[in-house]
């Protein structure tokens, strides 16, 4: 006979457990200490298995039954029931386990070795401030396309933070494919985002152009903005080396050497995280010589330490402001050194775009830009660099190459 809810409330404990069946294998135990357990007995391979459903009334009896109707299709598909319930019940567990924010963590941990101390903190933040709050508690291998944009991207989206938007996909995306490639998920949900945010139109870094720079450097001579002997150094070596601000701002005496005149940007600080060799024409060695003598006596790692703190380097952004205040903060940003070099050379000086681009260590592209090699082009970039800062001296004649430079460039 079936059961019903009247018969299973009304069943009382006993000195041992007893049970009542409701047919297809489903019964439910009644214990001495009062619980009332659902079970099912079923055959698997010729053999007799026992699953459980839960406690009524917790499980009610239509809900036993549906879990039964279940494992019956499941035997008929060839599966075991108590099997699948465990795996599901496993795949619970590491799915509590393996959420967004611990998988982002261990990546974070494994990536951060090869990354500089400022870029691992740079990433911890952006997951801590954008995503850690919104996605971070739910299973990696459950998240959707739909809920990372909806959840975290449109948020940074609607604060008009376009970059930090598209940042933040690229960053959720690699922590995606470390999932995928340590088993936590299938499927990287950034990946099925192209397209999906906005993008403002690309702005490019405002640089004066060949014609402007006698004015330029003439301003930077006459120095009415009354700059700091050592900012104007770093702006003029800045001109000659065109180097990324940040390489300029975290330039280290270790890494000059002044006999052969290479500068050899470490890793850490490149945007490639390779490192990376300047050659130093005499113009940018004499600058250099002047700063040295100026900062020796604080003992600084430095070549521009900051005024406070000699310790540390110059702050960033040193160099915009020295800019601004020779009055070209409309037409010029430090990292426009970089294009005025870019187009000049290639344009007066006519030298290979690629040598041009290697030693703005720029990425070639195709086999090129993998089979990297510091030392490429070095020996045309050395005469490129020196042809680059004569050409600047040029300019001005002859308010420039004249006179003292250490005085000039102080």
């Amino acid at each position: 006979m079936k059961l019903n809810d009247k018969k299973i409330r009304a069943a009382k404990p006993k000195e041992k457990a007893y049970k009542l069946f409701d047919g297809g294998g489903l019964y439910i135990e009644i214990l001495p200490s009062g619980r009332k357990l659902w079970r099912l007995k079923y055959y698997y391979l010729s053999k007799e298995k026992r699953i459980s459903f839960g406690a009524y009334p917790y499980i009610t009896l239509g809900e036993a039954r549906n879990k039964r109707d279940d494992a019956k299709k499941q035997l008929l598909n060839g599966l075991n029931p108590s099997k699948e319930k465990r795996e599901i019940k496993l795949q619970a567990t590491r799915n509590a386990e393996n959420t967004f924010k611990a998988i982002a963590l261990e990546w974070h941990e494994l990536k951060s070795e090869r990354w500089s101390e400022g870029y691992a903190k740079k990433v911890m933040k952006g997951l801590e401030l954008n995503v850690f709050p919104y996605i971070g508690h739910r299973p990696i291998a459950e998240i959707t396309p739909p809920e990372l944009l909806t959840e975290c991207l449109r948020r940074i989206e609607k604060r008009g933070s376009l970059d930090i938007a598209g940042r933040t996909k690229q960053i959720c995306g690699q922590v995606f494919r470390y999932g995928i490639q340590t088993g936590r998920c299938e499927w990287n949900a950034a990946e099925n985002l192209q397209g999906a945010l906005k993008t403002k139109k690309t702005e490019h870094f405002r640089t004066i152009d060949s014609s402007q720079v006698p004015d330029f450097i003439r301003a930077l001579e006459r120095n009415e903005a009354r700059l700091f002997e050592r900012t104007r150094r770093a702006v003029w070596l800045s001109l000659y080396t065109f180097c990324r601000p940040v390489e300029i701002r975290k330039a280290r005496w270790q890494d000059i050497d002044f006999d052969a005149a290479l500068w050899t940007v470490p890793a850490e600080i490149m945007k490639m995280r390779r490192e990376h060799i300047v050659p130093l024409s005499r113009q940018a060695i004499a600058v250099l010589k002047a700063q040295k003598e100026e900062v020796e006596p604080f003992n600084t790692e430095w070549v521009f330490p900051s005024q406070i703190r000699p310790r540390n380097p110059m702050s960033d952004g040193t160099v915009n402001k020295a800019i601004k205040r020779l009055g070209y903060g409309r037409d010029m940003v430090a990292h426009g050194f970089r294009a005025l070099a870019r187009t000049t050379i290639h344009e007066k000086l006519k030298y290979n775009s690629e040598v041009i681009e290697r030693q703005l260590a720029h990425k070639a592209s195709g086999a090129l830009g993998e089979a990297y090699d510091r030392t490429q082009f070095l020996d045309e970039r050395k005469t490129m660099m020196q042809n680059w800062a004569d050409y600047i001296d040029a300019l001005a004649q002859p308010n420039v190459i004249q006179g003292n430079f250490d005085k000039r460039a102080s």
